[in-house]
């Protein structure tokens, strides 16, 4: 948020303060998306263990901050892409803290430039919204239109941070968990990419 200080005669940038609320390591008793609910009940069917907590809506990741502090893990960036287009579509998974190029990530994997795919599709397709979009989509991506790629970078991490499919509630899921069990499981193999 950016307001104009008037001690300090500018505008300043300060961060809103999310509320984080105490670990958790079982599924939340009530459901706020039918993609929520299906996260928790695949996991906990593949027996995959995570850390979890409750939030204030989160949209940024800057937002992120004190999630990745109370869980400690890195929170990943993820980004729904499309082409001109909008044939191809992407789900990109890259560190929270890099910049997003779009000619970077279209060289490395040889396609056509992309863009931010749009909002009704990402509500459609992902089953998120704005600010929630994560690999766990992926359960609802039964005929593979969405390719997942990872950053190279996101795979050197122990411990993957993410949304659960909404924006108030986010997870620390063993890396190789997500890659090796769910993603298999989801019938999704992931591209790997350095940017």
């Amino acid at each position: 948020m950016i307001h104009y200080n008037r001690e300090k005669n500018k505008y300043v940038r300060t961060i809103k303060m999310i509320t984080v609320h105490e670990i958790q390591t079982s599924a939340p008793q009530i459901f706020k998306t039918n993609l929520q609910e299906k996260v928790y009940r695949t996991l906990e069917d593949l027996r995959i263990p995570f850390e979890r907590v409750d939030t204030d809506e989160v949209i940024t990741m800057e937002d992120c901050t004190r999630i990745n502090e109370k869980l400690n893990m890195k929170m990943v960036k993820t980004l729904f892409l499309c082409n001109r287009q909008q044939t191809e579509f992407y789900l990109f998974i890259t560190c929270g803290d890099k910049p997003f190029r779009s000619k970077d990530f279209s060289n490395a994997l040889a396609v056509s430039r992309v863009s931010f795919a749009p909002a009704e599709l990402m509500e459609t397709m992902l089953g998120t919204k704005v600010g929630a979009a994560t690999v766990f989509s992926s359960l609802l991506d039964c005929d593979n239109k969405v390719q997942i790629v990872f950053d190279n970078d996101v795979l050197t991490e122990e411990y993957y941070g993410c949304s659960d499919g909404t924006t108030t509630g986010y997870m620390k899921i063993r890396t190789e968990d997500i890659v090796r069990k769910f993603l298999n499981y989801a019938k999704h193999k992931p591209t790997v990419i350095e940017v």
